[in-house]
């Protein structure tokens, strides 16, 4: 939405997850609330590394792309660092429960999906920070003429995903029951494509939660699909990057012919 991109929310992910888990561990393992201190960690370091993104982002004017793609080595090698590259296993029942317990019958994960799915759709579509996100997207210098807080309201966006980040990390390694120096390898491509099918445009100011969610299962689906056909690996990703590029394309053509009209 703001034009941007984050391609480091794989090996933030698995750098979130992993430094709960260590925190964990180093407390001894079975450390009362075990699930809340990993919780809290996994979100603090995700949103200070969001944080730390977007201010070299707007400080020194570096491409987004740039950046996050620098995070997604600097922050998958610190993952390897901290445990030597090996997981960190043998947490509680009350941690797992997070990644495979259930409420009525719903998992856990998918009602943390649902509940963050539906805050940001509300907060887009009927606060002022959400109209500012737009409008920083759909055109910086006017929104910066306009009086908006332009660096405020993108550091905002990357420390929003960096938070979020640190939370799927910590559902992840509470539904394996392990934090994985490789949890989180690729991600950053299924994100991409679950934005532009679900109608959001990478040129920014245009799309919402709701587009991608709906993209987010599809890919899902795809993907789910593809491994009960026993396609290999390999050929997904060919799938999921042709994807990526046949959606984009649709973007631009659909903008040119937009302006064309105009």
């Amino acid at each position: 939405l703001t034009g941007g991109i984050d391609l480091a929310v794989g090996s933030l992910l698995a750098f979130s997850a992993i430094c709960g888990a260590f925190i964990v561990h180093a407390l001894g393992g079975d450390v009362f609330m075990s699930w809340f201190v990993a919780l809290f960690v996994a979100c603090a370091v995700g949103t200070a590394v969001g944080y730390l993104q977007g201010k070299v982002i707007t400080t020194f004017n570096v491409p987004p792309f740039i950046v996050t793609l620098g995070g997604m080595t600097i922050w998958r090698g610190a993952t390897l660092i901290i445990n030597d590259g090996g997981p960190i296993s043998g947490f509680n029942e009350s941690y797992r429960w997070w990644g495979r317990g259930d409420i009525l019958g719903i998992p856990v994960p998918v009602l943390v999906f649902t509940i963050v799915a539906v805050i940001g759709f509300i907060a887009l579509r009927y606060t002022r920070y959400g109209r500012q996100v737009y409008a920083v997207g759909g055109n910086p210098e006017a929104a910066r003429l306009s009086g908006l807080n332009v660096k405020y309201v993108l550091t905002s966006v990357y420390i929003i995903t960096g938070f979020l980040t640190g939370l799927a990390g910590f559902l992840l390694s509470a539904r394996l029951g392990s934090a994985e120096a490789v949890a989180g390898s690729g991600y950053e491509l299924r994100v991409i494509a679950s934005v532009v099918i679900g109608g959001t445009s990478l040129f920014g100011g245009m799309g919402g939660v709701g587009g991608t969610v709906i993209g987010a299962l599809l890919i899902g689906v795809l993907l789910n699909g593809l491994v009960m056909m026993n396609v290999s690996p390999y050929y997904q990703q060919v799938i999921i990057g042709t994807i990526i590029v046949l959606a984009v394309a649709f973007d631009t053509y659909a903008k040119s012919r937009g302006g064309g009209k105009k």
